[in-house]
């Protein structure tokens, strides 16, 4: 199937997913806000003729219960990653342009420690835990804009010059539960341990 997404239609960034009514632990997103600010219904006519016109062609929306990925579920990041990279292209740092579930703020400061963490397991408090499986191989989705959607080559060039294309890790959940906003971070590692949050 041909997946419609923001590397070939970069407008898509700009479209916001909302919850309306009533939201259970398993909801999916109700509504979308367009670019133009309109809330529109996800599976309802307008929306999908609106994303047509931007694009040219008729498309059809469809409701995937865990959504799709490109290559796992969860994408973390460190911030001093998405800030260096920031400064390399001599652009004030955004992390939406990685879009990941989980930014990790470092005790000791320093980009691409991610890259040290694979085999290794993040545990959050008592709580949850991930195992840290791959690198997160860059696409040109971190080029776009998130207010603009307008496409920055030298984001992407920067990442590749520096990190032979590598900016955060991905991970798969091995301990379910609740993480929260400055909650401590652990990794464990063979080798040196590290901490965030």
């Amino acid at each position: 199937m041909p997946w419609l997404t923001a590397s070939r239609l970069p407008e898509l960034v700009l479209y916001t997913p909302l919850r309306r009514g009533e939201v259970g632990q398993d909801d999916i997103p109700t509504h979308v806000s367009t670019p133009d600010g309109r809330e529109l219904p996800v599976f309802g006519q307008e929306l999908a003729a609106e994303v047509g016109r931007r694009y040219g062609s008729p498309v059809q929306m469809l409701h995937m219960r865990h959504g799709i990925f490109d290559d796992a579920c969860i994408s973390v990041i460190a911030s001093d990653t998405a800030r260096e990279i920031g400064k390399l292209t001599g652009m004030v740092p955004d992390v939406r342009r990685f879009r990941p579930n989980i930014l990790v703020r470092l005790l000791r400061s320093g980009a691409f420690q991610e890259d040290h963490w694979l085999g290794g397991v993040l545990s959050f408090g008592d709580g949850p835990a991930i195992s840290v499986t791959q690198h997160d191989v860059r696409c040109s989705m971190v080029n776009l804009d998130p207010d603009s959607a307008k496409p920055t080559p030298e984001m992407l060039k920067t990442i590749v010059r520096v990190n032979q294309n590598n900016a955060g890790v991905y991970g798969t959940v091995t301990r379910t539960g609740q993480i929260a906003v400055g909650q401590a971070i652990h990794l464990h590692a063979i080798g040196s341990p590290a901490a965030g949050e």
